[in-house]
């Protein structure tokens, strides 16, 4: 079964017996921007508490790590066997289910703290996150195309996605750091707040317009991953990119607070919170602030000043400064934000038509594994190393693997096969 866009139509009522009224594409389009910000900001709400977990549970950096790689694991296999759906099943179909699950993970946090309780949310989490990045990266170009069918090539929606994906991620650390220094109950409060979030989010998105029309009909489906002709190397070298750049995310996400507490030995939880905020809101500032960069130029952007953070983090490991680790931090964040953009644009880019969301569910089940794997090897490291050598080896091999991801992604289409085939979408409306 093949799907297609619906094309703009003004807001009316649901189909058939069912009593809710649609609003109109372009009001959905902010609707789901915001479902979309808020699942986000759950995902990386935990990083201020962990230390509070280990306090509390008596656990280190380890299972910090492992729990924290369990919602990548949820994400990463969410991804790969539903991210394509939307694109058969429609939009809507698939986030409604996403924010549900996040409302049922905050729950979970809130009635079950412990250890297995909390092992169990961040798989929940996980999947939700999956079911959610590649669809609503899809979803809002669509929302964004039916309602303003004049502009087919307007950057718009890849703005408001990267908005939308890095600045939830960004603020998710910042309130709950708020939360866990100022409110009462900081393993509690901050998830009930999430959960009412997440509802009314769900609330919305139920009256937004569903874009793909599941009663067009042909005898073949959209393949779950196609790519365009001789763009094999092109995608693999951009996921790589994705890898090495969500892999700086990852190390912020699951170890910065922890890095805060026992290497600068600052105890603030709104610190904590506010290094990851860091690291997200550049990332996503920097993707802005050079959106209409070139790809190469953006790519080749984020591959110098992605290692510079980094190397200003080593440092400030060494001699002890809040003041150089955020700004390494926000520099890193910088730097993963150009590859991530511009990975994901090549990434759309050369999906064949009809497996967008196929296409980028893949991308991001490599740049979520990329988020898990390495900060698990660097506390492994950690515990037969200096913590600050292990840094060092860190940012070198991320920096040496971006580098070279960066150069394969750059590649041009195998021999014999016409540019336009590959090239066949704008950058703008890729992402």
């Amino acid at each position: 079964m093949t799907t297609q866009s619906i094309p703009r139509r003004p807001a009316r009522r649901a189909q058939a017996g069912a009593p809710r009224q649609q609003v109109s594409h372009g009001a959905g389009f902010w609707i789901v921007a915001a479902a979309f910000t808020s699942l986000m900001a759950f995902g990386t709400a935990q990083t201020p508490l962990w230390p509070l977990y280990e306090a509390r549970d008596g656990f280190g950096s380890t299972t910090v790590t492992v729990a924290f790689a369990v919602m990548v694991v949820g994400a990463a296999a969410s991804l790969f066997f539903l991210g394509h759906l939307s694109d058969r099943l429609g939009r809507r179909r698939i986030i409604v289910p996403a924010l549900m699950i996040a409302i049922a993970a905050a729950s979970t946090f809130t009635a079950w703290p412990e250890l297995p309780g909390l092992i169990a949310g961040r798989l929940l989490t996980g999947v939700a996150l999956g079911l959610m990045a590649s669809t609503a990266t899809a979803y809002l170009a669509d929302l964004f195309r039916a309602e303003h069918p004049e502009a087919p090539d307007s950057k718009v929606p890849g703005v408001v996605s990267t908005a939308a994906n890095l600045g939830g991620l960004a603020l998710g650390p910042l309130v709950v750091g708020i939360l866990a220094q100022w409110a009462p109950d900081p393993l509690t409060t901050p998830y009930v707040v999430a959960g009412a979030v997440l509802f009314i989010a769900l609330l919305l998105v139920l009256i937004s317009p569903e874009t793909v029309d599941r009663e067009l009909r042909s005898q073949q489906r959209p393949a779950k991953f196609a790519l365009r002709p001789g763009s094999a190397m092109a995608f693999a070298g951009a996921a790589a990119v994705g890898f090495f750049s969500f892999a700086v995310m990852g190390l912020f996400s699951s170890l910065g607070a922890v890095i805060i507490r026992g290497d600068l030995g600052i105890t603030s939880h709104f610190i904590g919170g506010l290094a990851a905020f860091a690291v997200f809101a550049l990332s996503a500032t920097a993707q802005l602030a050079l959106a209409r960069l070139a790809v190469p130029r953006m790519l080749s952007a984020g591959a110098i000043t992605f290692p510079l953070g980094l190397a200003l983090v080593a440092v400030a490991m060494y001699h002890p400064s809040l003041w150089l680790y955020l700004l390494g931090a926000a520099v890193s964040g910088a730097g993963a934000g150009l590859l991530f953009k511009g990975a994901i644009t090549t990434s759309a880019t050369v999906a064949a038509a009809g497996s967008r969301a196929g296409v980028l569910a893949v991308y991001f089940v490599i740049a979520y594994i990329g988020m898990g794997a390495p900060s698990i090897i660097l506390t492994v490291i950690d515990k037969v190393v200096d913590p600050r050598a292990a840094m060092i080896g860190f940012a070198v091999v991320l920096s040496a693997g971006a580098a070279l991801a960066v150069r394969a992604s750059l590649a041009r289409p195998a021999a014999g096969v016409p540019p336009e085939a590959v090239r066949n979408e704008t950058a703008g409306r890729a992402s």
